[in-house]
């Protein structure tokens, strides 16, 4: 059972009094997520041993699946919320908490280049591409988060700014295959619509 927040009209109130406007999209259960966390369920060997970074961490159901199979987890949000939440959900359905760092990674400075050091090996993100202006800030971090030669996994349902981010990732030579899910999701509105998840695993070049 994943714990959710228990006011999430609090969390819209909020959002409108934040300069950055950035909506509580982390506190839904996405298929994207579900999705993600399917696929390394099955393949654990993606993340076993490895320097793990999660963009958006959101409730923590890819943070899960991460830790059960054995990644040395740091995970991310811009809301204190989705931290406190995403650890609670680990610890209780994983056996134990990842790594946490609040940032805002459309904007995030010094702190997370300056914890990525030399790069992850694994970078996860499930559904951050929501808006057009999400998608310059993630090609120029996932330039300083993800090692020469490391994996971006990314797990995506269609929206437009996701085609415009893969289309201009793969033009800066990075090299990527996809696969897509189609449920069962947790929502039934979502089975409803038929949401086809495509989770991308975008492969960078050595240095």
């Amino acid at each position: 059972m994943i714990s959710r927040p228990v006011d999430y009209d609090r969390l819209i109130d909020d959002a409108a009094a934040d300069p950055e406007q950035n909506l509580p999209y982390w506190a839904e259960l996405w298929p994207s997520g579900v999705a993600l966390a399917a696929t390394i369920a099955r393949q654990p060997e993606i993340v076993r041993a490895m320097r793990v970074l999660e963009l958006g961490c959101g409730l923590g159901v890819t943070a899960i699946a991460a830790l059960r199979a054995g990644a040395d987890l740091l995970v991310t949000d811009y809301s204190p919320e989705a931290l406190a939440l995403c650890s609670l959900n680990a610890l209780d359905q994983a056996g134990g908490e990842p790594k946490t760092l609040r940032v805002n990674w459309r904007d995030p400075g010094a702190v997370l280049r300056d914890t990525a050091g030399d790069g992850f090996p694994v970078v996860l993100a499930a559904d951050v591409l929501y808006e057009n202006r999400d998608v310059e800030p993630l090609l120029a971090l996932v330039e300083q988060v993800v090692a020469p030669g490391g994996e971006l996994w990314l797990a995506e349902p269609g929206r437009p700014p996701a085609a415009r981010f893969l289309e201009s990732i793969l033009a800066k030579g990075w090299l990527g295959e996809s696969e897509q899910c189609g449920g069962p999701w947790p929502d039934a509105e979502d089975n409803r619509k038929g949401i086809v998840v495509t989770i991308h695993r975008l492969n960078r070049r050595p240095a």
